[in-house]
């Protein structure tokens, strides 16, 4: 079986190197399939809501043809930002696999705290489980991004 968390962390890097956004990858998944594989697309787009995790569920979508992800999982190389959790929710996406927790974007810039906070009170495990990975293909991505030449136009 393909290592899904790693694909994950290839598209950040690609996304990284073009200048394309962040340096987030995600894929989605269903019956052990990659569906869909993306990475932010913020910058190239000129588009806030082009998060990976957002371009990989249009993408599956389309390929299924289907607005229903019932029974995908994602892997994400970031903890998901609140507009990506709904996302992923309202795609019924079941699982979500995430590399670096939301500590660790915002030590990069990527501070979406006050917007977890603001939903603090809404039950996320109720629709979706959501678990840490420790994929070492994904070792050293964020301090790439420290040294990427894309990072002063985020």
């Amino acid at each position: 079986m393909p290592d899904f968390m790693h694909i994950a962390c290839e598209e950040a890097r690609r996304g990284i190197e073009s200048g394309d956004g962040g340096p987030f990858g995600a894929v989605v998944v269903k019956d052990g399939t990659v569906i869909s594989s993306a990475h932010n697309m913020v910058l190239a787009t000129n588009d806030s809501t082009a998060h990976a995790e957002i371009v990989a569920i249009r993408k599956a979508e389309q390929a299924l043809r289907t607005y229903d992800l019932s029974g995908c999982e994602m892997y994400a190389t970031s903890y998901p930002c609140p507009m990506c959790l709904a996302a992923v929710m309202w795609a019924r996406i079941g699982r979500v696999t995430y590399q670096y927790g939301p500590e660790e974007a915002a030590r990069l810039g990527f501070d979406d705290q006050a917007f977890h906070q603001a939903f603090a009170s809404a039950d996320f495990a109720r629709f979706i489980e959501i678990r840490a990975s420790a994929e070492p293909g994904c070792a050293g991505l964020f301090e790439r991004w420290l040294t990427s030449d894309h990072r002063r136009q985020y």
